[in-house]
């Protein structure tokens, strides 16, 4: 005899429907909204959904598998029966961590779970520590970011469901690789949203820019929040996830005394005190606010570590020259030094972009509270075509940027397929049945880019199959010139980030700087490892911190040269070197 249970406080009476048959079964109402049941067709492999006072069957707010999408019935999957290889395993500390964002449809041929399996070995050798996968909870059509989910406990079906997603994390486990899942707490898609019907899982009083905010704070909100708790440790126990990144948190809006956040950061502590694992939780913030790393104490939400959008942007708007949207605020080889001592740039300055004061110091904190990055799913693909960095940079400038931040005090994010240059974009793509949304889709898209000139007809279509295959990897391209010798300058900077003692002190203040603006050079030291970027478009020697011998560990090309106490550096030329002894 099997028990279900559902949270509906806005209906008078639920019952369980079962399928194929669509037998309806009573459920007993319980305090504060719960309605429960138990009945020998509750068990694993069975197809069932909720009717609310009567109306049609709809997916259980907390189904773990859509086997037929969004709007079908849910189904209880058999997570225990899937046998775990990984006992023991423990992922290294986020303070040697190197994480890998990857896209599960578009990096391998097959675009699902196990797709993605065979290429674990390469990145193992690449020196990845953690792979990243975007949002994987079941979402409209078969293709999308996955920001857009609705059915949050379960995994996408195209990707290959539960069992899917279980192989994958083993099989990473067997690598030696951490998984960290990417998950979606700030708004949930429109397309099979069906929450508000059974209860106040939303606020009118917030609003984000994706769709209706979650209520954290309000009438009802206990429940809702028990709701995000339950989904973050569902993943990290069934799913031996070892951490999740929490999407654009400055979208999660809550004035309760204690944060959301801050609940579910406890509520993992004691996850990971049960089972013996440690788990990490990683925030992306547009707030560059260091209370979101702060323990709570201190009236910290105690994540582990935050992305530092300004990492990028300082970097970026340096190499490339853009200087439109929030690039207005970048460009000069100071911010690059402001991000790599601080990891953020603006910490209660003026901001001209924002037109106002931003950020607050991040004194105190430690490297591994921060992801630095080039190039994420973001950063190319709300792009207007998707175009990387490698559609605007030399392979010369690829690896300067490439050294800056992998040999930064922070924790690096490699996203796929950036290691070897891939010159395939990654383009914003949907696939979501309704003819209204999709063309709502397809118009707001051309309609953000016409505002900024673009011509509408440039956009691509995210509708479009051929959208979605553009984006897809050719794992092929890793093996041909420039690419794999780019693939090498990856894992040789890798390698010296592992191997290197002095680089595993993540101190901010242990990190130093110095640059010359108007020669557009940078130079880096941590510990016995100097960094020299010569970031401008002409050659540059560049003074070396002391008179002591150094070695040349790894060069951009055979025009970098040491010379006692200076090195030479070409154009975009980088040279890493270590003091000798």
């Amino acid at each position: 005899m099997g028990r279900t249970w559902v949270w509906a406080p806005r209906a008078k009476h639920v019952d369980l429907v079962l399928f194929p048959d669509g037998e309806r079964i009573p459920m007993r109402a319980q305090p504060r909204g719960y309605y429960e049941v138990e009945h020998p067709r509750v068990r694993p492999g069975q197809a069932y959904a909720f009717a609310l006072d009567g109306g049609e069957p709809r997916p259980d707010p907390r189904s773990q598998w859509q086997p037929e999408g969004v709007h079908g019935p849910s189904c209880w999957p058999d997570l225990g029966a899937f046998r775990w290889t990984d006992a023991g395993f423990q992922a290294v500390p986020l303070s040697t961590a190197v994480i890998y964002e990857l896209h599960v449809g578009t990096f391998s041929p097959a675009g699902t779970f196990e797709g993605a399996i065979e290429y674990l070995p390469r990145l193992k050798s690449l020196g990845i520590t953690h792979v990243e996968i975007m949002p994987v909870a079941h979402f409209s059509g078969s293709r999308g970011w996955g920001y857009d989910g609705v059915c949050l406990f379960a995994p996408h079906t195209a990707y290959g469901g539960p069992r899917g997603l279980q192989k994958f994390v083993d099989a990473c486990h067997a690598q030696g690789l951490a998984v960290i899942l990417d998950v979606v707490y700030n708004h949930l898609g429109p397309s099979g949203n069906y929450l508000s019907l059974y209860g106040p899982y939303f606020t009118s009083t917030y609003h984000t820019p994706w769709g209706d905010a979650l209520n954290y704070d309000e009438a009802g909100s206990d429940e809702v929040r028990r709701f995000v708790c339950d989904n973050a440790c569902h993943w990290l126990e069934h799913y031996h996830i070892d951490g999740l990144r929490l999407d654009a948190i400055h979208a999660i809006l809550d004035l309760s005394a204690t944060h959301v956040l801050a609940q579910m950061a406890q509520e993992v502590d004691e996850l990971s005190a049960r089972l013996g694992r440690h788990f990490v939780l990683i925030a992306e913030s547009g707030l560059n606010d260091p209370r979101i790393v702060l323990p709570e104490i201190g009236g910290g939400y105690a994540l582990h570590s935050q992305w530092s959008d300004d990492i990028h942007h300082a970097i970026h708007a340096a190499l490339t020259g853009e200087r439109s949207g929030y690039y207005e605020d970048y460009g000069s080889i100071e911010q690059v030094a402001e991000a790599l001592l601080h990891g953020f740039v603006f910490r209660g300055q003026y901001s001209p972009y924002r037109d106002k004061r931003f950020g607050r110091s991040t004194a105190g904190l430690r490297g591994r509270q921060f992801v630095g990055f080039i190039q994420n799913h973001d950063q190319i693909g709300n792009r207007a075509v998707g175009d990387r960095l490698s559609a605007t940079l030399g392979p010369d400038a690829l690896k300067l940027a490439a050294a800056l931040y992998l040999l930064a005090p922070f924790v690096p994010l490699v996203f796929m397929g950036e290691e070897w240059g891939s010159k395939r974009p990654f383009q914003y793509f949907t696939d979501h049945p309704e003819p209204d949304l999709a063309q709502a889709v397809r118009e707001g898209r051309r309609r953000e880019f016409a505002s900024f000139g673009w011509d509408p007809a440039e956009i691509p279509d995210p509708q479009d199959l051929a959208t979605f295959e553009a984006s897809t990897l050719d794992w092929s391209e890793a093996e041909r010139g420039e690419h794999a010798e780019l693939l090498r300058w990856y894992t040789a900077l890798l390698a010296i980030r592992h191997q290197e003692p002095s680089l595993a002190n993540d101190r901010l203040e242990a990190t130093s700087v110095a640059f010359d603006e108007r020669a557009r050079w940078i130079r880096m030291q941590r510990g016995r490892v100097i960094l020299a970027c010569n970031c401008g478009e002409e050659a540059c020697s560049v003074e070396l911190p002391s008179a002591a011998g150094y070695e040349l560990a790894l060069a951009s090309g055979p025009e970098v040269v040491v010379r006692d106490t200076h090195v030479s550096l070409p154009r975009h030329g980088t040279a890493v070197l270590r003091l000798r002894g």
